[in-house]
């Protein structure tokens, strides 16, 4: 116990590795649907949850590998931002680390992997993105040719 804390009463944050591939100005999204969380929203094509032992560009590449069908090799992988985020009623899953990167060489052509989860995967121009986008994803998506601070908050008091 230290401050009057324990443990136990400290939240976690969930680590989560993000990929965004590029083409130019364009951007892969895919179409949620069957996972429970955003489902009919567009959103980053490849994504997942960093893995016990794993590390963040590992994660990113077999997200990739799962949901798009495509081979990232981790030096193609260009960090663009870390995101801290939360959300109501910032319970301990709420608590969330996001890594993104950008992509812009892999091997494969994109495909859906994940029929259950995906409905759809599409090129966006970053100047049209759709407009029902995961919310802080659309945040960073929006930032990607002016450039992000390398650790940005979401969810929060300061940024609603």
């Amino acid at each position: 116990m230290k401050d009057g804390w324990t443990f136990l009463e400290r939240f976690t944050l969930a680590p989560v590795s993000y990929v965004i591939f590029r083409r130019g100005a364009c951007v892969l999204l895919q179409l949620r649907q069957g996972t429970g969380y955003m489902d009919g929203h567009w959103s980053v094509a490849a994504a997942g949850h960093v893995e016990a032992g794993e590390s963040v560009a590992e994660a990113a590449c077999r997200e990739a590998r799962e949901e798009l069908g495509v081979i990232v090799d981790r030096r193609e992988l260009v960090p663009v931002t870390t995101m801290h985020r939360t959300h109501e009623p910032a319970l301990a899953v709420d608590q969330r680390v996001d890594f993104f990167f950008s992509c812009e060489s892999w091997a494969g052509d994109p495909r859906i992997v994940e029929p259950d989860k995906s409905a759809g995967l599409e090129w966006f121009e970053l100047d049209g993105l759709p407009e029902i986008l995961v919310p802080h994803e659309r945040y960073v998506l929006e930032r990607l040719r002016t450039g992000l601070a390398p650790i940005v908050s979401f969810g929060f008091p300061e940024h609603p």
